[in-house]
């Protein structure tokens, strides 16, 4: 089963949860806000994805952070943020089989259809 991670008032999430359902994809949502987010999950994401990556450094949350939490990122700091302030992390996460993607670009769609086994 795939498992969609995300906040449900995220565009981006929304547009690929309407995905899924319009080709009739069974999946699970994993909402950090009201499911939760822990250590355990951040540690695999990293693990998959790269910190670098799933850091997201263009959204409001970031820009409101102060400068000294901004300046001199390292995997430990921008996990602890992250944790912190779920927004920071880029969506969806996508996860099947033990497997991890990230995003929903429209450039990513026909590797995400094959991934998905849509």
């Amino acid at each position: 089963m795939i498992v969609l991670y995300g906040i449900k008032n995220c565009d981006t999430v929304k547009k690929a949860r309407a995905w899924l359902e319009g080709a009739d994809m069974p999946y699970h949502f994993h909402d950090f806000r009201v499911d939760g987010l822990n250590e355990a999950m951040m540690d695999r994401f990293i693990a998959a994805l790269g910190w670098e990556a799933l850091l997201n450094t263009r959204g409001t949350t970031w820009r409101k952070l102060p400068e000294e939490d901004r300046a001199d990122m390292t995997e430990a700091k921008a996990a602890a943020l992250m944790l912190a302030h779920e927004a920071l992390i880029k969506r969806p996460v996508w996860e099947k089989d033990g497997e991890y993607r990230l995003g929903f670009a429209a450039k990513d769609h026909d590797a995400l259809t094959d991934w998905v086994g849509i």
